[in-house]
């Protein structure tokens, strides 16, 4: 049976972070930092065999593998995020059929969902963690012209996404020949045509991005439900 590998990205420069903290990833939550959180739901669903942590420098490092799963692979981040899905990709063992790839900076990812995706991954090959856009969006078209966008068609996109490794490596490959800049990986599927499941998220997820978003993620895990851990794998 082919065994599945968690990336978990956390080379990211924390720029918007506007220095109140030097690396979001290592920033404290609930008494630990924001990465803990992230590999240990990772470890909790026990549908990982093997994780690749992307770092940003050897520092960063040092402080993640206090942290880390065993066992993990860590491997240096590029200077897009693209870039260290791109490197992590390269260096999956050769027995690896599935991946998760998961931004650490979205510390709240419940292991019920992990489970959930892993199950779907196995007949879609490709499924990504999302939830259904609430807001009216318009999309500004210049000299103040707006259209409105059908919101039941609009889902915006989350973390972890998940691929067969075969079809994530094929799309990277066609990202790179076309020199291409993505923000997510379903974006590189998209590319190939093929068929993308949607998991709808029925929980906050947020990715810490800004100094204001530490306080939201405080609350959200103060107030957060029992997580169900007993679907199927």
């Amino acid at each position: 049976m082919s065994r599945t590998a968690a990336i978990l990205l956390a080379a990211g420069s924390s720029r918007r972070m506007d220095g109140a903290v030097p690396d979001k990833i290592l920033a404290p939550l609930g008494g630990k930092p924001v990465f803990a959180h992230t590999a240990a739901t990772f470890y909790r669903s026990g549908v990982i065999d093997t994780f690749i942590v992307t770092y940003r420098d050897q520092q960063q490092m040092v402080e993640l593998s206090a942290y880390a799963p065993t066992p993990t692979l860590f491997v240096p981040g590029g200077d897009q995020r693209q870039d260290s899905v791109a490197a992590a990709l390269a260096e999956l063992p050769d027995d690896v059929g599935y991946v998760f790839i998961h931004d650490c900076a979205r510390p709240l990812v419940r292991v019920e969902q992990l489970v959930a995706l892993h199950k779907i991954v196995r007949r879609e090959n490709a499924v990504v963690l999302a939830h259904r856009v609430t807001d009216t969006i318009k999309e500004h078209r210049g000299e103040g012209r707006l259209r409105t966008l059908d919101r039941k068609h609009l889902w915006a996109m989350e973390t972890p996404q998940v691929f067969s490794r075969k079809l994530i490596c094929r799309a990277y490959a066609a990202v790179a020949k076309r020199k291409l800049t993505i923000t997510d990986d379903a974006a590189a599927v998209e590319l190939l045509k093929h068929p993308i499941a949607l998991l709808e998220n029925p929980h906050p997820n947020p990715k810490l991005t800004t100094p204001a978003d530490l306080a939201y993620l405080e609350f959200l895990l103060a107030h957060a439900e029992p997580e169900d851990v007993s679907l199927p794998s």
